[in-house]
């Protein structure tokens, strides 16, 4: 998996598996449903899926993701519109226009004057930032390795808006294979 202990701890692995599950099934349901909206949020027990999607069809396509993943199909993992893309370009962005509001004067005037060099750097900042979150995406927030990752339950929920399912996984431990030559040891 990884290098990295803290990423490959127990419930930050477990977030990092369901949030890599949950882009894969985002990246199958919008190929196979191109006109709805879909949006998910991942945690330690699980994750969500928003948008108006029968059960059985979510159940069928979290299977799909599950089963290609482990077949290798890591990048199903990476989505163009996770939350990590636009949180490492803002973190870049912010941190970048603030270090430039450090110099210069403390007049309205001169930090007016600054305003082109702020407006250039978060620009050029957002357009650096555009491979690095899809990179940290890859390494840290999700992971494409679902291992004995399994889905345990779908809980869909009526509301006004679109529909929520709630899908919560567990990480379920191989069963031991037993040959003739470990029963004769």
């Amino acid at each position: 998996m990884t290098d990295n202990k803290l990423l490959e701890w127990g419930p930050v692995s477990l977030i990092r598996r369901n949030h890599g599950l949950e882009h894969a099934t985002l990246n199958l349901l919008a190929k196979e449903l191109p006109s709805r909206a879909f949006a998910g949020h991942s945690d330690q027990k699980g994750f969500w899926i928003i948008g108006d999607v029968s059960t059985d069809k979510l159940l069928e396509t979290v299977q799909e993701a599950l089963q290609r993943m482990n077949s290798g199909e890591k990048s199903l993992a990476l989505h163009a519109n996770c939350g990590t893309n636009y949180v490492t370009a803002g973190v870049i962005t912010g941190t970048l226009a603030w270090l430039a509001t450090l110099v210069g004067g403390n007049t309205f005037k001169k930090k007016l004057d600054r305003w082109p060099l702020l407006m250039m750097i978060a620009t050029g900042s957002l357009v650096a930032a555009q491979p690095l979150g899809p990179k940290v995406q890859a390494k840290i927030s999700t992971s494409g390795e679902p291992g004995n990752l399994k889905v345990r339950q779908i809980v869909r929920y009526e509301r006004q808006g679109p529909t929520l399912h709630r899908i919560l996984t567990a990480d379920v431990a191989p069963e031991p294979v037993i040959t003739t030559e470990s029963l004769e040891s």
